[in-house]
């Protein structure tokens, strides 16, 4: 590990899970494919869009309400009814119809993605440095993504999960790393988040008066390749480097 500040004894930590934990792109790309081909064998009609229309959905929907950037699962939802119901980008509503048919079909094809956007396995070494560190101190976890963790396994290392949502602004605001602190009842000075985004993770948990870890397990860890307003407290080479906090 390399230090670029000093540090305080560290009383709990806590974790973004994309990026951090596991490598979350190829695992959405299959996601999207395996909703792809649910709306193509269900609904041939939406199968029709391009990637360009999906897209004018999704911006069409920030625009009327930009809270669903916080909520990966609403904006979801929001996208799909409208896709699904036909509703051209100048007529799409933020809230889900009173249509119960539509809705079940939004819902299908939601937990269609959902379901594959949670398959995987997180490597052996994750789950030993997480119980190895749970073992000692409170761990929460921060994330502006949507993964179901009692899926992947994760529940059990973490007194809690706090996402994102339309009420809940995303990293890098203080909202959740606030949040952490009064559930944690430790004073952010003492707590370790550890991330791989720079400006979400490390820029965010400082600001929020946190110590800050960089760790990415999905790229190499470069600091002149990526954007930068503030330096991480420690930069890990490998997650296990954690249990030296302990």
């Amino acid at each position: 590990m390399q230090f670029f500040r000093p540090m305080n004894q560290v009383k709990a930590m806590t974790f973004d899970l994309d990026d951090t934990l596991y490598d979350n792109e190829p695992i959405i790309r299959h996601a999207e494919s395996t909703l792809q081909a649910h709306i193509a064998k269900h609904h041939s009609k939406a199968a029709q869009l391009s990637s360009k229309d999906w897209t004018a959905l999704k911006r069409a929907a920030l625009t009327k309400d930009n809270r669903l950037a916080w909520d990966m699962g609403q904006l979801r939802r929001v996208v799909l009814s409208a896709a699904l119901a036909g509703t051209p980008t100048d007529k799409l509503a933020t809230n889900l119809p009173d249509d119960k048919a539509l809705n079940d079909d939004v819902e299908a094809c939601f937990n269609c993605f959902y379901d594959a956007r949670s398959d995987f396995e997180l490597s052996p070494q994750v789950h030993s440095t997480l119980k190895e560190v749970s073992n000692h101190i409170p761990l929460i976890g921060i994330t502006n993504g949507n993964v179901n963790t009692q899926k992947i396994g994760i529940d059990d290392y973490f007194q809690t999960i706090f996402h994102a949502s339309v009420t809940r602004p995303m990293k890098p605001a203080k909202a959740m790393f606030d949040e952490a602190v009064l559930h944690l009842n430790v004073p952010p000075c003492h707590i370790l988040h550890v991330g791989d985004n720079l400006i979400k993770d490390i820029y965010g948990a400082v600001n929020a008066g946190y110590q800050a870890a960089w760790y990415a397990c999905n790229r190499p860890m470069i600091l002149g390749n990526e954007p930068v307003r503030v330096l991480p407290h420690v930069v890990l080479h490998s997650l296990d480097e954690l249990t030296a906090f302990l």
